[in-house]
């Protein structure tokens, strides 16, 4: 069978002689425990389905599965002048996207660095200081003044619920964010006021997760996408689903509303197997999970993500030295010992190492952690490295096929944004072979690729704004049913 899609990386060529028998069988061992089978991805799949499907019940499952009121699928014909911004934890992001209407835009953004006491400061001071920076850009874009308002797509990333596009009430803060007054409320009206209050001429139409945002500016340039994805420090998928599938909006959903409408979903799939059912999680993984600020909580994204790569990575080298003394014999552990102190850069950089002797492997550990390498232990550290990171990202891959076979797609582009995707090395590779594991295509090419995506936060408020903005003129609902 011939695939053109990327190949998988290989081993690196290089001799184990130099390596004891004792530590080769152990690494054997380490070998089967991080692989995953073809049998073991389609069987991690099937449960997946179950599991959205679950979320969106009544009842509900461990993935959120969160309606995003997104009611339209972009045609990529929207046209106009958008404004985004993106509150993250170290920086407000103002962005303006030119929706050119030929599957094409153009964006100019500014960065506004937080002041150091705004993660505490007071309501009015956050959501102030967010307006003065809109001025600021907007009077620098539209010197000549705005003819009309400019429509704002706000990228909340912070957990809240929606009952429309257009509200989000903060369920807590995270990111260092502890700011009275405002957990518990719709934050689009608390923007809204500070807005008037500087005289900009902007109206909030849109609160989203940047997820969504993925999929819908993907949407909006490739009329192949079907799914926004984060492979980063976290993970997450969304997808559009069908109004009339989606059991827990049933009697909430307002008469104008069509059942066969589609409706963005947020999975926040992180949560997938919570239960502990299908999951091959290693001793590893039920100590980071142990001690893990929320124990039992994000399974799969405790087994992906970028944020702990290295820590398996850290806690297989300790059993290696402590537990099998097999390595690092006579050498100080205390850097080692420390958790989360490999970031996702330590694996990727062993990964990545192009010389016969891992010469820049032994850089690594010498001057990180303290610890002189032989180069038996190096081809070791590089083998496992390999197999974390195939062992991520063939299990990536299971949120991807289980929204392609829920939904029925035969054929797919799923967008994917995050610095694991975008920097990890092999990740790309190894998530194309997973898939083709799965789903044993017959054909030339994989008809299911994952692409790279637009900008969720930016470029996809905005079109998400311009969706829910045409809604709004034609008196359209973009929420629940009001009381």
């Amino acid at each position: 069978m011939v695939h053109l899609g990327p190949k998988p990386p290989q081993h690196r060529k290089g001799t184990f002689t130099d390596v004891p028998q004792e530590l080769l069988t152990e690494l054997k061992n380490l070998e089967e425990l991080l692989t995953i089978t073809p049998e073991t991805l389609i069987k991690i799949t099937d449960h997946f389905i179950t599991e959205l499907d679950k979320g969106l019940s009544k009842k509900g499952g461990n993935i959120p599965m969160i309606p995003g009121w997104v009611l339209d699928f972009p045609t990529g014909k929207e046209t106009g002048d958008y404004l985004a911004i993106d509150l993250g934890g170290t920086n407000l992001r103002v962005v303006l996207v030119k929706l050119g209407g030929n599957r094409d835009f153009d964006t100019t953004q500014s960065k506004f660095a937080l002041p150091k006491h705004m993660r505490t400061a007071t309501s009015d001071e956050l959501f102030d200081f967010i307006a003065e920076c809109l001025k600021k850009f907007v009077d620098e874009e539209f010197p000549e003044g705005v003819s009309a308002p400019l429509p704002l797509g706000f990228t909340f990333s912070y957990p809240a619920s929606q009952n429309s596009i257009n509200e989000g009430v903060l369920q807590r803060w995270t990111k260092g964010f502890d700011i009275d007054g405002v957990e518990g409320k719709d934050v689009v009206p608390l923007l809204q006021a500070s807005i008037e209050k500087v005289q900009v001429p902007i109206e909030v139409v849109a609160l989203i997760n940047d997820t969504t945002g993925t999929l819908v500016a993907s949407m909006y340039t490739d009329s192949e996408a079907k799914m926004g994805l984060i492979f980063g420090t976290g993970c997450n998928g969304a997808y559009y689903d069908v109004v009339k599938d989606i059991p827990k909006l049933e009697g909430l959903i307002p008469d104008d509303i069509d059942p066969e409408s589609p409706m963005a979903i947020n999975c926040e799939y992180g949560a997938f197997d919570n239960e502990h059912l299908v999951l091959p999680r290693t001793k590893y993984d039920i100590q980071i999970d142990k001690e893990s600020p929320r124990p039992g909580q994000q399974s799969f994204e405790k087994m992906i993500s970028g944020y702990y790569l290295g820590e398996v990575l850290r806690l297989i080298l300790l059993d290696l030295t402590l537990e099998k003394k097999l390595i690092f014999k006579n050498q100080d552990l205390s850097k080692l010992q420390t958790s989360f102190i490999l970031d996702t850069s330590f694996p990727a950089k062993i990964e990545e190492d192009p010389f016969e002797n891992l010469s820049d492997v032994a850089d690594l550990f010498q001057n990180q952690l303290g610890i002189q390498t032989t180069s038996a232990e190096r081809k070791i550290i590089r083998v496992l490295a390999e197999k974390i990171g195939e062992r991520s990202s063939r299990l990536s891959i299971c949120g991807i096929a289980a929204i392609c076979k829920k939904r029925g797609y035969k054929s797919a582009h799923c967008a994917a944004d995050g610095s694991v995707y975008n920097k990890y090395p092999g990740f790309k590779e190894r998530a194309a072979q997973g898939l083709r594991d799965i789903f044993k295509w017959e054909s030339k090419e994989d008809p299911i690729i994952i692409v790279p995506a637009e900008d969720g936060s930016g470029a996809g408020a905005a079109i998400i704004a311009a969706l829910t903005q045409k809604r709004l003129k034609e008196g359209k609902s973009v929420g629940i049913k009001k009381n």
